[in-house]
């Protein structure tokens, strides 16, 4: 089969949804108190969604995941960082992972905007960002909400989706700033790729590591910088297994 290749830019969205655009501001309610909504959320998400992404990720995409056990040294919340390379299963990994713990996934906006879909994931756990200063004081009291909690909260620092990325790519420290802030530890999830046998499409393993904590002696910055310094090496160490490029991806000669 011929290798699909994609060129690109450094902050190429590749694949990029068009949705109408709104703006996360201070009246966005992130932290839903009604109990018929907080009761709907929790049956739609055990009974429905979980056993949807269960079917789709297991059963069909077969996706395997490695070092699971790790999650129960914490007992407490935790921050996972992963890298971006499926729409679906960046969704459904976390759910499976951490089940019986439901994640709570930061999204781009949008996410939350889609016809009727966006409602659900809402309910499902997608945190968006914030587009306002007035709307980050929210945002942040939502994450210390989760917090307390001791749900866990999932972060794509690579920010766009590239299907099927085999490397790691940049993230600034500033993704880690709430665990920092908060003083919990993170943990990593990794996507892999695997050549099979009979199929073109290929084997999917997800590595779970951790937990890292920050040195509490140090300032805010640099728990900051040594957090992502943790899971930006790790997931490059996990990275290395990848044994199948289903898409080739190249830089434009003209970057």
């Amino acid at each position: 089969m011929k290798k699909k290749i994609f060129y690109f830019s450094e902050q190429d969205k590749v694949v990029n949804f068009k949705i109408k655009k709104k703006k996360i501001d201070k009246n966005y309610c992130y932290i839903h108190k009604n109990i018929f909504y907080k009761f709907f959320a929790w049956l739609s998400f055990y009974f429905f969604a979980l056993p949807i992404g269960f079917i789709y990720t297991k059963l069909i995409k077969q996706v395997k995941f490695k070092n699971k056990k790790v999650l129960k040294i914490v007992k407490t919340s935790f921050f996972v960082y992963a890298n971006h390379t499926q729409h679906f299963l960046d969704g459904t990994n976390p759910a499976l992972i951490c089940f019986p713990k439901k994640p709570n996934i930061v999204v781009n906006s949008d996410n939350v905007f889609m016809p009727v879909l966006g409602k659900m994931v809402r309910m499902w756990g997608a945190v968006p960002l914030p587009d306002t200063i007035s709307a980050t004081k929210n945002f942040l009291n939502c994450l210390s909400y989760l917090i307390s909690k001791n749900q866990p909260i999932i972060i794509y620092p690579e920010a766009n989706l590239w299907p099927f990325y085999t490397n790691i790519r940049k993230f600034s420290d500033s993704a880690f700033r709430y665990p920092a802030e908060f003083n919990v530890p993170i943990f990593t999830f990794t996507t892999t790729y695997h050549k099979r046998k009979l199929r073109k499409t290929p084997k999917i393993i997800v590595f779970i590591d951790g937990p890292f904590y920050a040195d509490q002696n140090l300032t805010l910055n640099q728990k900051k910088q040594e957090l992502k310094n943790f899971a930006y090496n790790q997931m490059l160490k996990r990275a290395k297994l990848n044994t199948c490029e289903f898409i080739k991806y190249e830089r434009r000669s003209n970057d």
